[in-house]
């Protein structure tokens, strides 16, 4: 199974062309998303929520809002990544999942939550901060299980997140952090491109 996971990580591109005939439907939409939510989250807030625009009618207001790009209309689904503000009220909610499972003691939930406070309660920025880290854990998660489906993905930011937030009635605590067009890719695409070597971007201390 490790060697499967490098495998994916060294084979893994980005798709920017789909091929506009083939379909994802929706019980592969929801496996997608069921294997994104396994990314980890502070405080396991998955504070998260994925909007998948599938339909020609939803696929063109999007694309209206997202600087044109034709990979959303010939993509089978584009995702639209939302990260939500940081928020301990939700804590007791997100753990009893774990308590009633046995692997969290009961005890340990006040403190979480308590811990949570200290840490988002009246800060705008660390809880905007976390948004926008869930959602990309969430999004990178997510193209990892196209891949392993069988399917291309691409993230995009070329968007307008104003715009986005009112096409797509986003909640006032709801960040639209980015974008991700899945199908099945062309052969066309580009395999992945070189890194940077580690002698750039690795220190050992």
């Amino acid at each position: 199974m490790g060697s499967e996971i490098i495998t994916a990580i060294e084979e893994r591109h980005t798709t920017v062309l789909f091929d506009a005939t083939s379909n994802v439907n929706d019980e592969q939409i929801g496996e997608l998303i069921r294997l994104a939510t396994r990314a980890p989250t502070s405080f396991n807030l998955q504070n998260w929520r994925f909007i998948a625009v599938r339909t020609p009618e939803a696929k063109a207001r999007l694309r209206k809002v997202a600087w044109d790009q034709a990979k959303i209309t010939e993509a089978a689904v584009t995702f639209i990544i939302c990260g939500q503000l940081a928020d301990h009220g939700v804590m007791a909610d997100r753990l009893r999942p774990a308590v009633e499972a046995g692997t969290m003691p009961a005890g340990m939930v006040a403190g979480w939550e308590a811990a949570a406070k200290s840490l988002y309660f009246e800060q705008p920025q660390r809880q905007r901060d976390e948004a926008v880290r869930t959602a990309t854990f969430g999004a990178g998660t997510l193209i990892y299980a196209a891949h392993a489906m069988g399917l291309g993905a691409g993230p995009m930011i070329g968007f307008d997140a104003e715009k986005v937030v009112r096409e797509f009635g986003l909640a006032a605590d709801e960040i639209p952090v980015m974008l991700v067009a899945v199908g099945h890719a062309l052969p066309e695409n580009w395999p992945q491109k070189p890194r940077r070597p580690l002698s750039q971007v690795l220190q050992l201390v």
